[in-house]
């Protein structure tokens, strides 16, 4: 007698499930065995060099690269490798994927200019340029207020790695009576020099520049600079002008300089500097509303040329 009974839903599926575990055992059987079959490779060391130089030692052993990231590096140059995975020396099998990290470079940033701010707005223009506030000294000023900065390290201008830090000394001030600062002299004429260092009991040096553009007895440079400590009979030496001037000159022609801050935004602190053979000299450092306008009177000395900074970062140069 033959039976004739009906399948049972949940015998096909068991049957199902069955045919797919065996047929992922074979797949995964079949696929081991050709992986195992590969030749084995020793990870060469890939870092130092570039990805085009890392292609040409893997693609003869038979294995892939891959670019994972970049990060910046001030020790590695642009574009060599920084890691990589698996590490040198690891025994791998052809086919593998190695994976690289890559440098971009040193992360550089242009230091601002601060000399002239408050410290603590200093160190807000530090922070924004991705910078830190250094070592803080203090030292005697005759032309800066009390907390105001006198100089830094490094200078305005210089290229340094971000999150470096930025030394300054700030102004404490005058100074007490037992202290003798040399006063700035530049611009002054030489019978202002003469009496101050009459008052002072310093032995003052002249000496002529007789190409100067300036009337006669401008002082155009000084040694020790402003704000240097004397000592008793310190010994200055300046520099003036020896033009002679004609009958019916004034001396030196001025000229006005021009500049009109962006309209828009806040209020920014504006320091324009001149600077020419004679050093550089400070024209104006103030605060001023956007779209405002600056018209200066400059003496011209020839080959001038004008700075522009805002908030401390250079936004302009001209020439005179």
């Amino acid at each position: 007698m033959i039976w004739n009974e009906k399948v049972r839903p949940w015998e096909t599926a068991a049957a199902g499930v069955a045919l797919l575990i065996a047929i992922l055992f074979l797949l995964q059987w079949g696929i081991e065995g050709v992986i195992h079959n590969r030749k084995t490779q020793v990870m060469p060391d890939l870092k130092g060099g570039s990805i085009t130089a890392a292609l040409d030692r893997l693609a003869p052993i038979e294995l892939g690269l891959r670019k994972e990231s970049a990060e910046f590096n001030n020790g590695v140059p642009i574009g060599s490798i920084l890691r990589q995975d698996p590490p040198a020396g690891t025994v791998v099998r052809e086919g593998k994927i190695v994976r690289v990290v890559v440098s971009q470079g040193g992360e550089t940033e242009l230091t601002p200019a601060i000399v002239g701010l408050p410290l603590r707005n200093a160190e807000m223009l530090l922070h924004q340029s991705q910078l830190g506030l250094g070592k803080v000294s203090e030292s005697y000023s005759l032309r800066l207020d009390k907390g105001v900065v006198i100089s830094q390290d490094p200078k305005a201008e210089a290229s340094v790695g971000r999150n470096s830090l930025i030394n300054v000394t700030v102004s404490g001030g005058a100074p007490p009576p037992e202290v003798s600062l040399m006063p700035d002299l530049l611009r002054k004429h030489i019978e202002e020099a003469q009496a101050w260092a009459g008052v002072a009991g310093a032995v003052l040096t002249v000496q002529k520049d007789m190409g100067s553009p300036f009337a006669y007895g401008t002082i155009l440079s000084q040694e020790p600079a402003p704000d240097a400590s004397l000592v008793a009979k310190a010994q200055v030496s300046v520099v003036i002008s020896g033009r002679e001037v004609k009958p019916g000159e004034n001396g030196l022609a001025a000229t006005h300089f021009h500049y009109e801050l962006p309209p828009g935004g806040s209020e920014s602190l504006v320091r324009i500097a001149v600077s020419d053979k004679y050093g550089e000299r400070e024209l104006f450092n103030g605060l001023r509303r956007p779209g405002a306008k600056i018209d200066i009177p400059v003496q011209e000395s020839g080959g001038a040329h004008v700075r522009i900074f805002l908030n401390g970062i250079l936004v302009d140069e001209r020439d005179l």
